[in-house]
């Protein structure tokens, strides 16, 4: 027997290798991750298959839905008051963009109504979304 007694170290756990890893996960899930403009519309859009990429940032947003109502930069909007709505953006901006999504299944009355509006109201630089 020893006159001596050793201590036995507890187990450790070396955490820095631990930190080093999860910064590394976590740097490649932001650079990976997606991010998509939320739309609170349940808007189904036709396809298109010669469509590109718009690269424009400030525009006005209009969506016909399946069943013919209207929205403006997703608030719904009665005909007479997206009227008035376009009639004061096309006076402060008449070269804004405006970008006019419609459903697949709406009426193509209710999207020619919307594309005259703004017409109608110095907004000529019409584009519209698809899938």
């Amino acid at each position: 027997m020893s006159l001596l007694q050793r201590r036995r170290h507890g187990p450790t756990i070396n955490i820095v290798p631990l930190v080093d890893v999860l910064t590394v996960l976590l740097f490649f899930f932001l650079v990976t991750m997606q991010f998509r403009q939320v739309t609170a519309l349940n808007i189904t859009a036709p396809e298109i298959e010669t469509a590109g990429k718009n690269k424009i940032d400030e525009q006005v947003i209009l969506a016909v839905d399946a069943e013919g109502a209207f929205f403006l930069n997703d608030q719904r909007l009665e005909k007479e008051a997206l009227d008035a709505a376009l009639q004061v953006a096309g006076e402060v901006t008449p070269e804004i963009p405006v970008l006019l999504m419609a459903d697949e299944e709406a009426p193509l009355k209710h999207v020619t109504e919307v594309m005259d509006l703004c017409r109608k109201n110095r907004l000529n630089k019409i584009r519209l979304q698809s899938r």
